[in-house]
């Protein structure tokens, strides 16, 4: 019995283009596997580690995910905006620690630009409750100066006092830039894994001043004297949303409460924790499916493997009359059709690890750029090992198809010759 694993080696090497296409067959269905999951937690983990510290979100009426996704993950765009006046208000509150303004509209060679204040940076948190850093600068202190994130800086090659010119509208070409005024990059953050990375942030005094030659997505004829700006004569008068930190957690309802019944204007607060939580319900059922499209595929592998087995049997039968009349008993040949099943599929398997890490390592920074995904590939995790278990188990079991097939052949049945 010591020698059948070296056998089964030898015979699976003996025919190992077929074999070789059964291995290729099982490492794709693992690597989907391995590669929808480690996706799926890794977008999970992304999105939960992006906001920490933040009691509400504060925008138009809309949806609750429509107003997490535009104002946090900078995706999509708002249904309306917020008043000023409404913003201070909220800001006043006694009950209220800190607020952050969140402007949005415009972008830059891609990258999404965010209007703010310096609270941004004092009071934004994201992971562990993790403060914004600077790797070179500081934040930004005249009105045209900018703060770019890791992934901009990057990306574009921008440096600190290059100059950025910021475009109207979201799309990565433009034909509509705020080329009058440019700005100078006053500072460089930290790399956060967040879409704070790929985000321009300016002042709200900034996204005014470039706007105020604009009127219905058009520049005006006879633009404005810029030579005087000031930031008292700069405030804005809308905004996109807004971040509250509340003194304590139990005034969060109340005042999540008193703002969804606001009467002076419509709008809509959410704790970030649970409208993340009512998302991922949402994307459950696609989620669900893409993991039982993914199992079904391992499973068409390994009856691929099983049909790729049987069908060597009439092919072997010489084979396994010569191993019964040398000693080999019948248990001998059972066993030894089964570690071949295994072999592959414990092949097919390190193959499949091996392709998943590789493709996620050169798709990384296509997803960082694109979706804001970014993938920490480590050792594998409890949940990869499981997997690996599983279908190496799951071929072990395949194998006792083919190889109660082969238990059954005699040795008269091995060397007859069927006509």
């Amino acid at each position: 019995m010591s020698a059948l694993p070296a056998l089964a080696a030898r015979s699976l090497w003996s025919r190992r283009v077929t074999a070789g296409l059964t291995v290729f067959a099982i490492a794709v269905s693992v690597t989907l596997l391995l590669g929808v999951q480690k996706i799926r937690s890794e977008a999970r983990q992304s999105f939960t580690s992006t906001i920490s510290g933040t009691d509400l979100v504060v925008g138009a009426r809309s949806g609750p995910i429509n107003l997490l996704l535009y104002s946090v993950f900078r995706i999509g765009d708002a249904t309306s905006s917020v008043s000023w006046q409404t913003f201070e208000l909220v800001s006043r509150h006694p009950d209220v620690s800190w607020t952050i303004p969140i402007s949005l509209g415009d972008s830059h060679r891609g990258f999404r630009v965010m209007g703010t204040s310096q609270a941004y940076f004092e009071h934004y948190r994201y992971g562990a409750r993790h403060p914004l850093e600077f790797t070179r600068g500081a934040a930004f202190d005249g009105i045209y100066e900018a703060v770019i994130g890791a992934e901009v800086a990057e990306g574009l090659g921008y440096a600190l006092d290059d100059k950025v010119t910021i475009a109207h509208g979201l799309g990565e070409v433009s034909f509509a830039e705020h080329d009058e005024h440019p700005f100078r990059v006053a500072g460089i953050l930290a790399r956060t894994g967040t879409p704070v990375d790929r985000t321009v942030h300016v002042s709200l005094e900034a996204i005014t001043a470039i706007h105020a030659d604009w009127e219905g997505g058009m520049r005006r004829s006879h633009p404005h004297d810029h030579a005087a700006d000031d930031a008292a004569d700069l405030a804005p008068t809308r905004i996109t949303a807004f971040l509250v930190g509340m003194k304590s957690p139990g005034a969060i309802l109340q005042m999540q409460r008193a703002l969804n019944e606001y009467r002076d204007e419509p709008l809509l607060a959410i704790m970030p924790g649970v409208t993340l939580q009512q998302l991922w319900e949402l994307v459950g059922v696609a989620d669900t499916a893409l993991m039982i499209v993914a199992a079904c595929v391992v499973l068409a592998g390994l009856l691929g493997m099983i049909a790729a087995l049987l069908t060597s049997l009439n092919e072997r039968r010489r084979e396994m009359a010569i191993l019964r009349s040398v000693g080999a008993r019948p248990g001998h040949v059972f066993a030894l059709l089964v570690l071949e099943s295994g072999l592959l599929a414990l092949v097919g398997v390190l193959a499949g690890f091996a392709i998943t890490w590789s493709v996620l390592g050169l798709a990384a920074p296509v997803l960082e750029r694109r979706f804001g995904l970014f993938m920490q590939l480590g050792l594998p995790g409890i949940y990869e090992l499981a997997v690996a278990g599983a279908v190496v188990l799951a071929g072990l079991l395949a194998g006792l198809v083919p190889a109660w097939r082969g238990y059954r052949n005699s040795l008269a049945d091995g060397l007859s010759i069927r006509l």
